[in-house]
């Protein structure tokens, strides 16, 4: 097993997500961290390690200005009744995967399809990997965040227009194996029912289901 207990891997988690996307230092709590987002419909989130309903409730009933998220790693019908008022589920049911690193996988990734080109960087410990047309289109992406010897493996995405032909498992591979000559040993991240699929293809395994909640509007997160 990459982490030995799920507490572990939530905080990999948080700290590499925040690195990923230039938030604030997760502050710690005895229930989890707090982390500064600083986006318009993202201001803040508190990640639970661990969620029961006298802490959920605490938590969201202080909680009153919109744009403020709470992750919980519980199924969407056990965090839905311990909100209070004014909060509601946002972004679906998602998963908490993990995988050791380097992933051998069990069918190795084929080259990049005829017509794609694939152009990877890193900056402030983030790698990026982007794949576009010939003619410069966008394609697919995602980015990796390595904190010590674990990576969080984020914003993965592939155009509608370019799926099934193996992009996204492309990306995947080269980010793995990036955040893997980086020195991580073992990947965390957190993934919708789609991305799961994907994942489960490429050596990761679910370790928690993962549930959002917003204080106000809905708006697109990953």
């Amino acid at each position: 097993m990459p982490f030995a207990h799920t507490a572990e891997a939530v905080r990999a988690w948080v700290h590499g997500w925040s690195a990923s996307r230039g938030a604030a230092e997760p502050v710690p709590s005895a229930w989890g961290f707090t982390v500064d987002v600083g986006l318009h419909g993202h201001v803040m989130r508190h990640v639970l390690h661990s969620a029961d309903e006298a802490t959920v409730h605490e938590i969201t009933q202080h909680a009153t200005a919109p744009g403020v998220w709470l992750k919980a790693f519980v199924p969407p019908e056990a965090l839905e009744p311990w909100l209070a008022p004014g909060w509601h589920l946002a972004g679906g049911s998602g998963y908490l995967m993990s995988a050791s690193l380097p992933i051998t996988p069990t069918r190795a990734p084929g080259p990049l399809p005829e017509g794609y080109q694939m152009n990877t960087w890193t900056r402030d410990g983030v790698t990026r990997a982007l794949v576009r047309t010939a003619d410069g289109a966008f394609a697919a992406r995602g980015q990796v965040a390595v904190t010590g010897h674990s990576a969080v493996v984020d914003q993965v995405e592939t155009d509608p227009a370019h799926q099934r032909r193996g992009l996204g498992r492309l990306v995947m591979h080269r980010l793995t194996e990036a955040a893997a000559e980086q020195g991580a040993a073992a990947g965390v991240l957190g993934a919708t029912p789609e991305g799961r699929s994907l994942y489960e293809t490429t050596g990761w395994r679910v370790l928690a289901p993962l549930t959002s909640a917003l204080r106000g509007p809905d708006t697109a997160d990953t």
